[in-house]
């Protein structure tokens, strides 16, 4: 029975071709039978609502495959994932082979607790919402290292950085570039019912610091209880001699955190406005701070990626140099490829997530969904508790079809009037929206950086079977189940008691 399981079991390679293609198969299915959907769609300009008829596009047929075939190369190489991974393992190859990586980890690793080491690894990457989705090229590969140099299953690591990156992918202390895009809508939709409102950046700040906290919590203790038993066992081939750290070492992590230093220095004055020739990657054509460091037009935004790996590089490079690992030009010239040697698996992966992606925007089902569900919200009359699950269960689903601000544009013209009409402000609306978002977004395939965790639980993977699609998917359940329930409750707890959301940010209108 087990060796047919092993037989049936999907190479996540194969999955992917079977999603195409059923995604494919369903959009003409569903334009046969004339799915479609209507909503209010709100200009944020004028704070006019214009109806709006989402219908979906069918791809089974000769033009949906000519697009299939004619954008799939353009879309491969605009594939942010693609160009992120490949930048940043640039910086980590560097790090890793030059030995800093090695050092630092064996040096953590050695004098923390496997708990401590799980948590501020999960910490870090909930709080990455903050700098966008860069986290998932950054802390997965360097998750798998630390797991690998502590002499513990990578495969768990890479489980819990992508729990945190994705539970997280919705908290904020501080605004991000998201919660700024869909502040827009929050507030347009606000102003249509009461014209002098006003919402401030850091109206969110008191519950989701909260909710940071107990993710990063729930995520450790599921990983140490849960994960650890549930993942692929990983085995050590190597010898078990422990680092030795002598004058060499300890040399190199001094150039290296010095030239580091001196690098996050320069770095971090150029974001800070207001200082003589400082504020230099900032649009100051925008109004909040967090959108002039992610605007399309900031230096910031467009450089951050090579702004990482340089930062990278410097860290190995002068690691090298202190510890002699690197004598010449050509042992930096090969270090700068060593992360990117035997990732032929991986690009597949990244190709066909593109396609998958590709294929289910253009044909619009994901839209035309969410915009079914935000219809149902307007036509529901529910009120306090009924309204926030309603619409936290709604995020939920959304989020598993849309994984961007789009769906907020739609669900928002519904959310925020009834609960404005329920007395509930619209800044709550939004951290129920995305409270919910948490919850979902770990368990869909359609996220463009799934391809990622799933590429990487691959490559550390020793057993003869591979890891299907639905198996990395599962792996994430527990995180989703627990820390979407918690945090629903959290919300309910903060409507009971009536605590403020928030600096000038409260529960109630």
């Amino acid at each position: 029975m087990n060796k047919f399981k092993e037989k049936m079991t999907l190479n996540p390679i194969m999955t992917f071709f079977i999603l195409i293609l059923v995604i494919i198969v369903a959009s003409g299915f569903l334009r046969l039978i004339g799915f479609e959907a209507t909503y209010n769609k709100i200009d944020i300009v004028t704070g006019e609502y214009v109806a709006t008829s989402e219908s979906v596009e069918s791809l089974f047929n000769l033009s949906g495959l000519k697009y299939i075939f004619t954008s799939t190369v353009s879309n491969f190489t605009s594939f942010t994932p693609l160009s992120t991974l490949i930048i940043i393992l640039i910086g980590i190859g560097i790090m890793e082979k030059s030995g800093f990586i090695k050092t630092t980890f064996t040096i953590l690793t050695k004098y923390c607790k496997k708990f401590t080491i799980t948590f501020w690894l999960v910490f870090i990457s909930v709080c990455f919402s903050l700098m966008g989705d860069i986290g998932y090229a950054v802390m997965i590969p360097l998750s798998a290292l630390m797991f690998t140099y502590g002499r513990r299953n990578p495969l768990v690591g890479i489980v819990a950085t992508y729990a945190g990156l994705t539970c997280g992918s919705g908290l904020s202390a501080f605004l991000t570039a998201v919660d700024s895009e869909m502040l827009k809508y929050t507030l347009a939709n606000a102003l249509n019912i009461d014209a002098n409102y006003t919402l401030t950046t850091g109206c969110f700040m008191f519950i989701m610091t909260f909710a940071i906290i107990a993710v990063s919590l729930l995520i450790t203790f599921i990983t140490e209880r849960v994960s650890v038993n549930e993942v692929e066992k990983y085995e050590y081939k190597d010898d078990k001699k422990e680092l030795r750290l002598g004058k060499r070492e300890y040399r190199g992590l001094i150039f290296s955190i010095s030239a580091g230093a001196i690098y996050l220095l320069i770095f971090i004055y150029n974001i800070i406005p207001g200082l003589p020739f400082s504020g230099n990657f900032l649009d100051y054509n925008q109004e909040y701070y967090i959108d002039k460091l992610f605007s399309y037009d900031s230096f910031f935004n467009n450089g951050f990626v090579f702004i990482v790996c340089i930062f990278f590089v410097v860290l190995g490079l002068f690691y090298g140099i202190g510890a002699k690992t690197i004598k010449s030009n050509n042992d930096f010239c090969d270090d700068l490829s060593h992360s990117l040697d035997g990732i032929g698996k991986t690009l597949i992966l990244i190709l066909l997530g593109s396609i998958l992606i590709n294929v289910f925007k253009k044909s619009n089902i994901g839209i035309v969904i969410v915009a079914s569900l935000a219809k149902i919200l307007s036509s529901l009359s529910l009120s306090g508790i009924a309204l926030i699950v309603a619409l936290f269960v709604i995020s939920v689903i959304s989020t598993i079809f849309v994984t961007g601000t789009q769906k907020w544009a739609i669900i928002s013209t519904a959310a925020i009037p009834a609960f404005m009409n329920s007395s509930l402000s619209p800044e709550f609306a939004q951290v129920v929206a995305r409270f919910g978002e948490c919850m979902a977004i770990g368990i869909t395939p359609i996220l463009a950086y799934f391809t990622i965790y799933i590429a990487y639980l691959e490559k550390y993977n020793q057993d003869d079977k591979p890891i299907s699609l639905f198996k990395t998917l599962k792996y994430q359940r527990v995180y989703s189940l627990i820390i979407g329930i918690v945090l629903l409750l959290a919300l309910i707890g903060w409507y009971l008691i009536g605590l403020p959301i928030g600096i000038n940010g409260s529960i109630t209108t």
